[in-house]
């Protein structure tokens, strides 16, 4: 069994959806998983759905009609605008969705927002499943809720892998291609629950653990694992071959072509993963596997933006220890901020974190009972991997250094 996965890059439009139907032509599509996130920029505007729904209800019903609109265009260019039963299954899961939204009664936003923004992975692979059918290459469609079960911490839901292994060992049986949703699962009540923004590697490093996959790739935009974001620097290197570990400690800082979860579990089974590009098939990409060194060995740059760092130091100039170190981790777990550096000294602290659940004010002002704190918002984390003398050079030429930490492998940079 192998398991593919497909970001919504590759399945943007009708053109990326007759392209996944080369890539597994080419590559061979039987005992294959194939798990799809939301076409193009879909997660962005049902996220914009539940935004305008909190905030201006009267509005939600106009941007859930454009979504609608946008997935039809892809239906009936995909079948020359012939009447298909794909277009009324995604006329269904719209009427689902507004109506589940007619009828809400929560006021939990994390709730509110799993439920809807899970239909973008719902819809993308209900049409992907039903033109595979069309072109003759055999496909089942497979609802991801009722294999991936987890616990109700929605927009971040912890997986049960016991449940969901034996779910997935009893549903996913057979030769014949299976067509999965990214990103999704559900909880002891069947409500949807979401595993985090770019959760469909992860969903895909689940199936392959759950199966024994032989491997699990994932096809990008990209040629593979690059030393640096290429929207964001200039000259970029692919990454030949990569450990488990250096993928994981690049995961952790940020990388943004493979999701920070999605690396254990396929470390606990040693499946090899491979990143390759949706454009390009044939070409070797990355692969990241057991015990190899990361070729070539070149610095590698990460970045992650529009973050803010607090600074913290005591009232009565007593030491940062274990009794405040623990309460401001306390607070911080609280709120729901995603911690992405620390460093502290005698008497001050810091750290940068990202405020995801837009919880900032109501942590300053808890933080504010009890320390001194300073606030800079919007700013940039730069990490440097591997980094040689210069590395940093350009970077500190060009923004206002803030804080910056290194290690003996690691370098990072606060800029503003």
């Amino acid at each position: 069994m192998r398991v593919f996965k497909f970001g919504g890059a590759s399945v943007k439009d009708a053109e990326g959806v007759k392209n996944v139907v080369r890539v597994l032509t080419e590559m061979g599509h039987e005992n294959t998983v194939v798990v799809v996130s939301a076409m193009g920029k879909s997660t962005n505007a049902f996220e914009d759905v539940v935004a305008r729904y909190f905030e201006d209800p009267t509005s939600y019903k106009i941007a859930l009609h454009d979504l609608e609109v946008f997935h039809q265009n892809i239906i009936e260019e995909l079948f020359d605008g012939s009447q298909t039963p794909v277009a009324k299954r995604v006329q269904n899961l719209f009427a689902q969705c507004e109506t589940f939204l007619a009828n809400n009664r929560s006021p939990h936003n994390a709730f509110v927002y799993d439920q809807v923004v899970s239909y973008g992975e719902l819809l993308s692979t209900s049409i992907i499943c039903a033109y595979l059918n069309h072109v003759g290459m055999t496909a089942e469609w497979v609802d991801a809720r009722t294999c991936i079960k987890t616990d109700n911490y929605y927009r971040s839901a912890q997986l049960d892998w016991e449940r969901t292994q034996s779910v997935i060992q009893d549903q996913i049986q057979g030769s014949v291609l299976k067509v999965t949703q990214g990103f999704i699962g559900s909880d002891e009540n069947n409500f949807t629950t979401t595993l985090g923004r770019e959760g469909s590697d992860y969903s895909a490093a689940i199936f392959a653990y759950c199966l024994g996959a032989t491997e699990v790739t994932i096809w990008k935009d990209v040629p593979g694992v690059l030393n640096a974001d290429p929207r964001v620097f200039d000259k970029t290197q692919l990454l030949d071959h990569i450990s488990y570990q250096e993928a994981i400690e690049l995961a952790f800082y940020g990388a943004s072509v493979i999701h920070p979860k999605t690396l254990q579990p396929l470390q606990r089974k040693e499946i090899p993963l491979y990143v390759k590009s949706f454009l390009n098939p044939k070409e070797a990409g990355t692969k990241v596997g057991k015990g190899v060194r990361m070729q070539p060995e070149v610095p590698c740059y990460i970045v992650k933006k529009g973050l803010s760092l607090l600074r913290l130091s005591t009232r009565d100039f007593s030491f940062v220890m274990e009794d405040n170190i623990s309460e401001i981790f306390k607070l911080l777990h609280q709120h729901k901020m995603a911690v992405d550096l620390i460093q502290n000294s005698a008497i001050s602290f810091s750290v940068c974190v990202q405020d995801k659940y837009r919880n900032m004010d109501a942590l300053l002002l808890a933080l504010r009972s009890r320390f001194d704190v300073q606030h800079t918002a919007n700013v940039n984390l730069y990490t440097i991997r591997h980094f040689e003398e210069n590395s940093a050079a350009a970077l500190l030429k060009a923004h206002e250094l803030v804080l910056e930490q290194r290690t003996e492998t690691t370098l990072q940079l606060v800029l503003k």
